[in-house]
């Protein structure tokens, strides 16, 4: 079982940054694959970047390629989104989630956890 709990969302002006921040636990999320996933109303979650947690790997959406970065800290057993340059159309909630394989399908991932609002104003 792994446990994920976000934090750090909020409400930003377009062209801001936001930080969240995604604390996990359990027996084998260090071997896991750890990713961001959003939901905006009305429409299906979605891959938003993602980490390997043992090598650093990271890979990106396209729409958010450039302006986020994906990074982790071990010591803190902590995974972070650093976003920059939001835009309105960032706006959404966002999830921590984890998978043993990685995969840019958001169904695939195995743990989320309760989610953080992000709301970007135009």
């Amino acid at each position: 079982q792994v446990q994920l709990v976000e934090s750090g969302g909020g409400l930003v002006q377009a062209g801001g940054s936001l930080r969240l921040s995604c604390a996990a636990s359990g027996r084998t999320y260090s071997t896991y694959v750890m990713g961001w996933l959003r939901q905006a109303p009305g429409k299906e979650r979605e891959f938003v970047a993602a980490i390997r947690w043992s090598d650093g790997t990271t890979y990106y959406a396209d729409s958010v390629k450039g302006r986020f970065t994906i990074s982790r800290d071990n010591a803190k057993n902590t995974v972070y989104l650093q976003m920059n340059s939001l835009k309105p159309e960032d706006t959404a909630v966002y999830y921590c989630a984890a998978n043993p394989r990685y995969s840019v399908y958001a169904s695939a991932y195995d743990y989320s956890g309760q989610g953080t609002q992000v709301t970007v104003s135009s």
